[in-house]
């Protein structure tokens, strides 16, 4: 098309050579990372094959440079899954970091370093150890008595994958301490680094509840309680969960505003680059390495050293180039969802640059309803028109009163409880929209291949959209199409010609699914309550496990609930309605 076409002052490299490697080494990756079916591989392979043919075909020139970066890629990949898991010995230990740990009553879980390896911790500790844990520093686990453990995978259908999860992050290994001794650690930079993280983490603590929250997801890129999950649910059954992600937005405005405070500083174009790259780096660190805010950065970056040496590059390249840099950093990548929305949702910019905003906003959200259904099994009819009002909301109240309030919470509180009632206000109306379930359909979870398909297809169709090289008449046909396939999924999911019997996994209790075909009508017996000893607040076995089967299985509705008897392990009473 003739998008791609422009023009190229490089000897080296010609226009979409980048983004064809990328694609290529996307595959490839997707292929080793996981645990396929032989259909996946074949499908994979056949991908691999005709990518290669294309790069051979148009960049014939150029093909010995692209399996020279696959050949740097494939060692990442081989070192990283190469790496010995860790074993628990005598001289063992393990370094935490203030930043990456929570302390709750008697227990302390989070993040650690063991042997150069990311590990998750969980252990009992004493009032003097709690002491030490939450003064600030990096500290050192050593005699450690406990065990070794695999991070399980999801059991269920639907169920959220924490080994998956943890493996994106490149954590292999969770250690269940049953003693150890704490010391102290020799304080080095990153060791500052953590302490400012950790300095920050209880800065926001103290400030007013929905400001803590917008606080702690806008700039460290989490969530710094339990409580807060009604927001994030909230804004995700809404459609517009991505403006509390640490992206593109955040760097745009970073990069914006150091470099209109270094114009009229009077200062060059490449002193200008060094503080944003500086300011741009302590982002990357504060945000915990968020997907999207990395890639963001790495595109800058680029962009400007093009610039620099003045050389052209299309935006679709320069997008290859910035996934080819982060693969090869995180072998991991594809494991992360949030990163594959931000580069899908990447290349839908630039596919649909000639839209207008509205359409544009709208052809996104079609580009990107194929993965949400994969991973999250919902999503809502009106996001554009909740884009469409809580975007401005978002960006010139949220953000502005957020960070204006990091810098005078201190100086004067009274003034955060009046930015407090204000966004509680408006909170609470996204609440109440939320809660009706306005637009939110339960679609069910699509297969990989419908998910592939459907994402193929309206990418194809967007790109022709955009550049006008379909007629009217043949864009309602591709659109129809592609409206008549998640139609008949749809159907597939929600009227099923057989019926089935499914022993949900909760652990050691109860629950038992029982569906009719179609007319689907469903049951459940017993929904597998949790014995908790600990006497802290947990997530209800049901909320955790069943609700996100249902849903999974297109199921919004349950037709009737059985309890055989009033032990603990088969029911749940503090679980939420599905």
């Amino acid at each position: 098309m003739r998008h791609f076409e422009v023009n190229w002052k490089s000897k080296i490299l010609t226009p979409g050579f980048l983004l064809l490697v990328s694609l290529l080494l996307a595959d490839i990756n997707f292929g080793l990372s996981q645990s396929i079916t032989p259909l996946q591989w074949l499908f994979c392979l056949v991908i691999a094959l005709y990518l290669i043919f294309l790069l051979f075909h148009k960049h014939r020139q150029t093909s010995c440079l692209a399996f020279l970066v696959l050949f740097v890629a494939f060692i990442s990949f081989a070192i990283n899954q190469n790496q010995q898991n860790f074993s628990l010995k005598n001289s063992s230990v393990v370094t935490i970091y203030p930043d990456q740990i929570k302390v709750s009553g008697n227990r302390m879980f989070g993040q650690g370093k063991a042997d150069g390896k990311s590990v998750l911790v969980s252990t009992k500790i004493s009032q003097m150890q709690k002491k030490e844990l939450l003064s600030g520093y990096s500290l050192y686990l050593s005699h450690l008595q406990g065990e070794v453990k695999e991070i399980e995978p999801a059991t269920n259908y639907g169920q959220f994958d924490a080994k998956k999860y943890y493996l994106s992050k490149n954590i292999k290994q969770k250690i269940e301490l049953e003693n150890c001794i704490i010391i102290n650690k020799k304080q080095d930079f990153r060791d500052v680094a953590h302490h400012v993280r950790f300095c920050l983490q209880k800065y926001f603590a103290q400030m007013p509840p929905i400001l803590s929250f917008f606080s702690s997801e806008l700039v460290l890129g989490e969530s710094p309680s339990q409580a807060d999950q009604s927001i994030l649910s909230n804004y995700r059954d809404l459609g517009v969960i991505h403006l509390l992600s640490i992206s593109g937005l955040h760097v745009g405005i970073y990069t914006l505003v150091i470099s209109t405070i270094c114009y009229y500083l009077k200062l060059t174009e490449q002193e200008t680059f060094a503080i944003c790259l500086f300011i741009l780096l302590i982002g990357i660190f504060l945000s915990n390495g968020q997907a999207g805010f990395i890639r963001a950065s790495l595109t800058y970056v680029l962009d400007q050293i093009f610039k620099f040496q003045k050389q052209k590059i299309t935006h679709f390249d320069l997008l290859g180039l910035t996934y080819i840099i982060h693969l090869i950093i995180n072998p991991c990548l594809m494991l992360n969802v949030g990163a594959i929305l931000s580069y899908v949702l990447a290349l839908g910019l630039e596919l649909t640059t000639k839209l207008t905003s509205f359409k544009q906003s709208f052809a996104l959200n079609c580009l990107l309803t194929p993965l949400l259904l994969f991973h999250f099994f919902q999503f809502n009819l009106l996001t554009v028109f909740f884009n469409l009002v809580v975007v401005p909301y978002f960006n010139w109240l949220v953000m502005p009163i957020v960070f204006l309030n990091l810098a005078t919470f201190k100086l004067c509180p009274e003034i955060s409880w009046c930015f407090e009632n204000v966004l509680k206000t408006c909170e609470k109306l996204i609440a109440q929209v939320s809660a009706s379930k306005l637009g939110l359909l339960t679609f069910g979870k699509i297969n990989w291949w419908q998910c592939v398909m459907l994402t193929i297809f309206t990418a194809i169709l967007l790109a022709f959209v955009n550049e006008k090289e379909l007629t009217k008449k043949r864009r309602l046909k591709a659109i129809g199409g592609i409206a008549t396939l998640y139609v008949m999924i749809f159907f597939s999911i929600h009227f099923p010609l057989t019926g089935q019997v499914t022993l949900i996994d909760v652990g050691q209790g109860d629950s038992i699914l029982i569906s009719t075909p179609f007319p689907r009508r469903v049951y459940l017996i017993d929904v597998g309550g949790k014995l908790n000893f600990s006497g802290q607040k947990t997530t209800p076995q049901v909320n955790k496990i069943t609700i996100p089967f249902l849903k999974a299985l297109g199921i919004s509705k349950i037709n009737g609930v059985f309890v055989t008897h009033q032990d603990f392990d088969h029911l749940d009473e503090n679980s939420s309605n599905p």
